[in-house]
């Protein structure tokens, strides 16, 4: 593994630390744990609370990784974390589409500027498949790569 390659996995750690600490603190201090975490939904944290577990298991990733100096284990682990988490947000917004209690209603969501309605559910349904997608065909990839490195 090259150093650049360590360098990203070590900040993608520290950065899980210290969102996780932010987390914690949203959770127990502030009692926030649906609070919206926007900035660091690329971390797979869409509230406070998912940080708090997702912090910890990145942090392990990310210690794991650089003590094996597996640079491909570490692209496959985040390409199927991330086929795992979007097929979760996908059956969430299914169900948000038909629930009678709606935990997000569509006028508080950030494409609700653009669509007017409560399509945006189905919006990040959708959104949400291309990411499975991608994923799937990212995790394919790297698995070819880690098995034949």
């Amino acid at each position: 593994m090259t150093l650049w390659q360590q360098i990203i996995i070590f900040s993608y750690g520290l950065l899980n630390l210290t969102f996780f600490l932010k987390g914690y603190h949203e959770v127990t201090k502030k009692k926030n744990v649906f609070g919206l975490t926007n900035h660091i939904v690329f971390l797979g944290a869409f509230v406070w609370g998912d940080i708090v577990v997702l912090g910890p298991f990145w942090i392990v990733v990310s210690i794991a990784t650089i003590l094996l100096n597996d640079w491909y284990l570490f692209l496959l682990i985040l390409s199927v974390f991330w086929a795992v988490r979007s097929l979760g947000e996908i059956m969430y917004w299914l169900n948000e589409q038909f629930a009678t209690k709606n935990r997000n209603p569509a006028n508080t969501l950030r494409f609700y500027k653009i669509f007017k309605n409560d399509s945006v559910w189905f919006i990040y349904q959708l959104i949400n498949q291309c990411v499975l997608v991608i994923s799937i065909i990212f995790s394919i990839y790297f698995a070819k790569l880690w098995l034949s490195s």
